[in-house]
């Protein structure tokens, strides 16, 4: 299969927050798989696409959830007019064909199923398709990444010590408040006195973690408020869609951010 489809033509928009752009294309230099780790919507997701256009790589990603089977990973045997065919999964298609493989929010899939990158992430390189009792050598541009969000770690939902100790770990979190006033203005359109009122909510919402809220607002949500904005909605309205709405279904926690919300306007 033509991973043309998979190329990035254009250049994905990212600002550094540290050296995370150097840690990553050394790490791919060696073929290294990396993990990202960090809050829901701070930019792990961008970041890979950024550094896959500036690799050049093709980019295979793959939304992780908990029905997902070693099977969707890999590959299996179907049926088609001529007979039982088989189709490679996306690993499969990334290990043959030298693509970067990222696979986003790793832990809520099943743990029996994300063994099956292991033989991936050490010397050995090779993908084992045990259904078609093949051994596939890893492409020599193949590389894996994988994203993670601390966050949500629990009995249930977390990752193998053996699953995270064959990564490289680059560590994401929200920008600090002008960089990431530059990104809303930058991917949202709107001014920068918009944008530094929606970062200023953001970071009220985050301080709220621990004390009623899972997360606080992501970078993305303050964009999609700042659209809302842009689109000629009020900021009161906007971030009540956007931001506290989403967040939460616990009136009370509601109420509190539509304080917190309140108390940052003018």
């Amino acid at each position: 299969m033509n991973l043309d489809a998979y190329r990035i033509a254009d250049e994905p928009y990212y600002r550094p927050v540290g050296n995370e752009i150097e840690l990553f294309a050394a790490a791919y230099s060696d073929r290294l798989p990396v993990m990202l780790k960090g809050p829901t919507g701070c930019g792990k997701t961008r970041f890979v696409e950024h550094m896959a256009w500036k690799l050049g790589r093709a980019l295979i990603t793959v939304a992780c959830h908990e029905d997902m089977t070693a099977s969707d990973l890999a590959g299996r045997f179907l049926l088609a007019p001529e007979g039982t065919v088989w189709h490679d999964g996306p690993l499969t298609m990334a290990v043959r064909q030298g693509a970067i493989c990222y696979l986003d929010e790793i832990v809520e899939a099943r743990q029996d199923t994300t063994v099956v990158i292991h033989p991936l992430t050490d010397a050995r390189r090779i993908l084992p398709l045990d259904k078609k009792n093949e051994l596939v050598p890893a492409h020599p541009d193949f590389a894996l990444t994988i994203s993670y969000n601390p966050g949500y770690q629990s009995a249930v939902k977390d990752l193998k010590e053996s699953t995270k100790q064959r990564f490289v770990a680059i560590e994401f979190s929200y920008p600090d408040a002008a960089t990431e006033a530059a990104i809303v203005v930058r991917e949202a359109g709107v001014d920068e006195k918009t944008a530094s009122l929606l970062v200023a909510i953001g970071e009220r919402s985050r301080n709220l973690r621990g004390h009623g809220l899972e997360e606080g607002a992501s970078t993305r949500m303050l964009i999609h408020a700042g659209r809302l904005v842009a689109a000629g909605v009020d900021i009161r309205s906007a971030t009540q869609s956007s931001i506290v709405l989403p967040i939460t279904d616990d009136l009370e926690m509601r109420d509190a951010l539509t304080g917190a919300v309140a108390a940052c306007l003018p």
